[in-house]
């Protein structure tokens, strides 16, 4: 590990190693390429993104043009990953977004940014849990016909999550890989077998590709309705920047993270986009809308996939599309804890949270603490919706994800300009500083990713559904305002006071990345 100045080039604020400054390194060399895409892609979890967002936005979002939402998606965010990996060829840390905002626009915007990512994390994990909760205890009641509280599952879930936490990252990444393959290879067996039969009652719907569908809304609503689909597309990928949290485990970081972080932006935009056009085309452009919006009785939009499952593939392709979507489920909150965690670590080792939470397993090399933390509070959010007696689904994964999403969309924003600013404002690397690449692709992302921002905003008590009349709801804003404000003042008060701390906001890196 090192310790290094974000000021001007040549400054330096001292290094720091392994057992000589408190600083333990995650285990290297942990996961390669393969495994980095499938724990960012875990986070994105592809078949509860399309089960869970597409109906949202067929039906009450863009109609038929949700394959153009994603399709705007997809080219904004990977304009926004330009800057990213730009960042991340030069800084690898387990804090990402924490070290690139601190490098780039300051320790001060640095402090809030990771308190705010440390955040979005920690929710997203418990609001992962409540959906997998839900769809669990769904399948288990139809299917086995037991029904015990959704409670249970989630607590269940937790324990398993937490007890894989505390071993290396190598054997999480096998069990998403596992996974991952098993619901992208549904998602693509069901889509394929739509385009070899030539579409639905309108063909391929060729059509439903043409960008500016994504500018149209279904109904009376038009442009809010447009901005209801574009917010769920985008709420699709939350998670994918994840890359970077895993460049001090992995091999080559400098070559993985910028690879991994492109493989998973565009290779997730494509097969959404993919899955999306043959899902409306499948189902016909009229009835996908009807099914969708509810307005076919007896459909649900979970029957946008299950009709096209039957038909080509049979009945018990439903079954395990059924089961794949809780493994999917579980597999994204796993993947949010391993976030989470590293969040945790990474302020925590140095020095700005508690420093038990910068030590790793002296065996597994894990963030150990870092991760039983994460359990506890992710334990203690899922026992707070259970007492409160409020639904898995309706309440504890769709507020929870709200605020989350709502948090890190700020702070992908804020990268973005984080990276003009540490190549052009402060000058940084002028051999990787290039005017696309490091001005006006992250300037572009930055105001795109503020527009989703703005999206969400707008759009929040559509997303949330019955529960925008709850206290919680009503407080998200608040929330991500407070830990914002709350992670400012804290860095004035440390640089005020304790200086030497201050200098180490979002400096502890791998070594091999120390600039040369």
């Amino acid at each position: 590990m090192a310790v290094r100045s974000g000021g001007v080039a040549g400054e330096t604020a001292g290094r720091e190693r392994p057992g000589a400054g408190g600083v333990d390194r995650l285990k290297a060399d942990s996961v390669g390429l393969v495994g980095v895409v499938f724990m960012a892609l875990a986070t994105a979890a592809p078949i509860t993104a399309m089960t869970g967002n597409l109906p949202i936005i067929v039906g009450q979002g863009n109609g038929a043009g949700a394959p153009a939402a994603y399709i705007v998606a997809t080219v904004v965010l990977t304009v926004f990953s330009v800057g990213y990996v730009a960042m991340a060829r030069h800084i690898t840390a387990a804090g990402a977004f924490y070290g690139y905002v601190s490098h780039g626009l300051g320790r001060v915007a640095g402090m809030a940014s990771g308190l705010l990512a440390v955040l979005a994390y920690v929710v997203t994990e418990a609001a992962a849990l409540g959906f997998f909760a839900y769809s669990l205890r769904g399948l288990v009641r139809s299917q086995l016909g037991v029904d015990v509280g959704w409670g249970w599952y989630a607590l269940f879930g937790a324990a398993v999550i937490g007890v894989m936490g505390w071993f290396d990252l190598h054997l999480t990444a096998r069990v998403l890989g596992v996974a991952l393959v098993l619901e992208i290879g549904v998602l693509s067996a069901v889509s394929l077998a739509v385009l070899l039969s030539g579409g639905g009652p309108d063909g391929l719907a060729a059509g439903t590709l043409n960008p500016l569908n994504a500018l149209k809304g279904v109904g009376s609503s038009g442009t809010s309705a447009a901005g209801l689909g574009l917010f769920f597309a985008f709420w699709s990928w939350v998670g994918f920047e994840s890359t970077a949290m895993y460049g001090e485990e992995s091999r080559d970081p400098k070559r993985v993270v910028p690879r991994a972080t492109l493989i998973s932006v565009i290779g997730v935009g494509l097969l959404y986009v993919f899955v999306s056009w043959m899902i409306v085309s499948g189902n016909g452009v009229e009835r996908a809308v009807a099914v969708a919006g509810g307005a076919v009785p007896g459909k649900d939009g979970n029957s946008l996939f299950f009709d096209q499952l039957a038909a080509h593939l049979g009945a018990w392709a439903v079954k395990v599309f059924q089961w794949l979507v809780v493994t999917g489920s579980f597999a994204c909150a796993m993947a949010f804890h391993q976030c989470a965690a590293r969040y945790l670590y990474a302020i925590g080792r140095e020095g700005l949270l508690h420093p038990a939470l910068g030590r790793t397993h002296p065996r597994h090399g894990s963030p150990h603490v870092a991760s039983v933390t994460q359990s506890v509070i992710a334990v203690g959010l899922v026992a707070g919706f259970l007492a409160a007696g409020m639904d898995p689904y309706a309440h504890l994964y769709t507020l929870l994800a709200l605020l989350g999403t709502m948090a890190i969309l700020v702070v992908q924003t804020l990268c973005s300009f984080a990276v003009v600013g540490y190549f052009h404002v402060r000058g940084r690397h002028p051999e990787t500083a290039h005017w696309f690449r490091t001005l006006a692709a992250p300037l572009a992302g930055g105001v795109a990713m503020a527009g989703v921002v703005v999206l969400l905003v707008l759009n929040r008590d559509a997303a949330a559904g019955e529960a925008a009349h709850t206290l919680l709801f009503r407080l998200i804003p608040y929330l991500v305002i407070g830990v914002f404000a709350g992670g400012i003042g804290l860095a004035l008060a440390v640089r005020r006071w304790r200086p030497g701390l201050y200098a180490r906001i979002g400096r502890v890196v791998l070594e091999d990345a120390v600039e040369r």
